[in-house]
């Protein structure tokens, strides 16, 4: 088991700040999701059997249906969940009222509807994608809307896309997926797909990124291969290790399901990027696994995961931190003041290596005093760590704060977070502070404006 199994999941406590923790949706956010997704399927369920004259069936599918969702990686971002429409009429595709475009047509003019109708809740329907039709809610999350015929006798489905029927059946997929592994290990597997989903996100723009359902297959059927998982991130080690030589042999991933379909879509030079990234990943896993200590483990874990990955806690960590750097290492210390944004004066807070309990909306300063004391050559960076429902349940989880001995950050949360201050000569930490930040859940009153003279408060009064 490497040093850092416990930072990736806890099945003993559901309350530690974990990797798989911190990239999971929230059960508030998935009920949110699931009231979303239930009305507007009940709206398409009956607006678009009175547009095309068939009966509607609707079903979830993608990240939602398989069990590996994860929270947007930075703040603004979306969650995605994929709701499928089905057309029911027996025989073929080509043998109904209506062309692919047109039934595609359908949900959107439905989706706008709904939108229009749902001013609170709907920020737009998006401009047409190729495959699907998506709105977009307040809340960062859209619901992707595939449309497709359903053949029922034959349980056989296409795909209505803007250039006509595709061969696509993402219920096939699902089944393949649920019944390649029994439930311990299909838990297992999901907890990966969810890991290299969270790093994708972190290191490729949208557009690079390779899909979910690629990067699911991947992990899948590199889990077969492999047979029974080890701890979390040795599998993820291996996991990664398996892909990547696969790759760097050939770029055709088929669908399980259907083999004539290449699930990459990707260009060679979004490829070459990808299946190089992957290389510099496996480097990371291989380092982390073989570190002696999970604060040493996790240090070098973030370089793939930043603030994702969690730090460890507790006196026990401070321990192995300082058996983990070297001997004459001089922590950095660091001046912390708050200042309110609403009440300057009468807000103003300061203590060294922590700070708090402080309100809301302060600019808070992070200094290192003691620069002259650090190595020679020695860098400083500063990453955020945010915890608590209320981070967690705006998608705020943290991020790279800068370099230099000095950052500026904001109180907006409340709960204890952490300003984590790391010293490096090179690409090796040498010194390690974390600096715990509690904020309180309301914020400092506005300073009372100065008395106005009776004339002019009188002014108006009748």
């Amino acid at each position: 088991m490497g040093s850092a199994s416990s930072l990736f999941y806890s099945s003993n406590d559901k309350e530690k700040q974990t990797l798989h923790r911190r990239i999971t949706p929230s059960s508030e956010q998935f009920e949110e999701q699931q009231e979303r997704w239930n009305a507007l399927a009940d709206h398409l369920t009956t607006d678009l059997r009175e547009r095309s004259g068939y009966s509607i069936r609707t079903w979830l599918q993608g990240s939602y249906k398989f069990g590996t969702q994860t929270r947007p990686v930075r703040l603004g971002e979306e969650f995605d969940i994929d709701l499928g429409i089905y057309y029911v009429w027996k025989g073929s595709r080509d043998d109904g009222d209506h062309d692919p475009q047109t039934l595609k047509g359908f949900v959107r003019d439905s989706l706008v509807a709904y939108a229009a109708d749902n001013p609170d809740d709907v920020l737009e329907v998006a401009p047409s994608k190729p495959r699907c039709e998506r709105i977009r809610f307040k809340g960062d999350f859209h619901i992707d809307v595939p449309a497709y015929h359903l053949e029922p006798d034959l349980d056989a489905r296409s795909l209505a896309t803007r250039d006509g029927w595709e061969d696509s059946d993402p219920k096939a997929i699902y089944i393949w997926f649920r019944d390649s592994f029994d439930d311990i290990e299909r838990a297992k597997v999901r907890r990966q797909i969810r890991y290299l989903k969270a790093w994708v996100a972190l290191k490729f723009a949208e557009t690079d990124r390779p899909s979910s359902i690629l990067l699911t297959v991947l992990i899948a059927e590199a889990a077969r291969d492999l047979g029974q998982l080890l701890a979390d991130d040795e599998a993820m080690r291996d996991l990664v290790e398996h892909i990547t030589e696969r790759l760097e042999d050939d770029w055709q991933v088929p669908n399980p399901v259907d083999p004539d379909e290449n699930l990459v879509r990707m260009s060679s030079q979004q490829m070459q990027v990808f299946t190089r990234a992957l290389s510099d990943l496996l480097d990371v896993a291989s380092r982390a696994c073989e570190a002696e200590t999970d604060f040493a483990a996790a240090d070098i874990w973030q370089e793939a995961f930043e603030h994702l990955f969690p730090m460890p806690e507790g006196q026990q960590a401070l321990v192995e931190m300082a058996r983990w750097l070297p001997v004459r290492s001089v922590m950095p210390e660091i001046r912390v003041t708050a200042v309110s944004r609403n009440n300057p004066q009468g807000g103003r807070f300061t203590d060294m290596n922590r700070i708090g309990p402080i309100p809301k909306d302060c600019d808070i300063y992070f200094e290192v005093v003691n620069p002259g004391q650090l190595p020679a050559n020695s860098s400083v960076a500063w990453m955020v760590r945010n915890e608590g429902g209320e981070a967690e349940n705006t998608n705020d989880l943290g991020h790279f704060a800068g370099l230099g001995l000095t950052a500026n950050e904001r109180s907006a949360y409340r709960g204890t977070h952490y300003m984590d201050c790391v010293v490096k000569i090179g690409s090796q930490t040498v010194a390690m502070r974390r600096v715990p930040v509690t904020i309180t859940g309301i914020a400092m009153p506005r300073r009372n404006p100065a008395a106005r003279p009776d004339y002019v408060r009188l002014r108006g009064r009748k």
